[in-house]
């Protein structure tokens, strides 16, 4: 048990990763290639998981592109992605809003978690 923690602090990609939890809003850049080049592509949306510990921790983001809803998942140990930015603090009850992806309009706020 404990070599397998070894060898995941081994290959682990040590990146300064500021503290989010589900309901808070973040823009994630991350590397795309395309051919032989490489560019850099925003993913701003709202956080509505974080799971799993280590190097096999994810968090799934959720926008609106449009009226359609897009999710995808990150990895938090993933190479591609060069910085996390957390845009705002959400005030929310539970640690997955999964309840999130039903709501429309106004029930699709969250609150702003005041900070002092």
């Amino acid at each position: 048990m404990d070599l397998i923690k070894e060898v995941q602090k081994e290959f682990s990609t040590a990146q300064d990763i500021p503290s989010f939890e589900a309901g808070d809003t973040v823009a994630v850049s991350y590397k795309i290639k395309e051919g032989d080049k490489e560019r850099i592509q925003q993913f701003t949306g709202t956080i509505l998981q974080r799971r799993g510990v280590g190097a096999t921790e994810t968090f799934t983001i959720r926008k609106m592109s449009g009226n359609i809803g897009v999710e995808r998942i990150f990895p938090i140990e993933s190479p591609f992605i060069d910085e996390i930015k957390v845009l705002k603090k959400g005030a929310v009850r539970r640690a997955r809003i999964f309840y999130f992806r039903n709501r429309t309009g106004k029930s699709a706020r969250i609150k702003e978690k005041r900070q002092f």
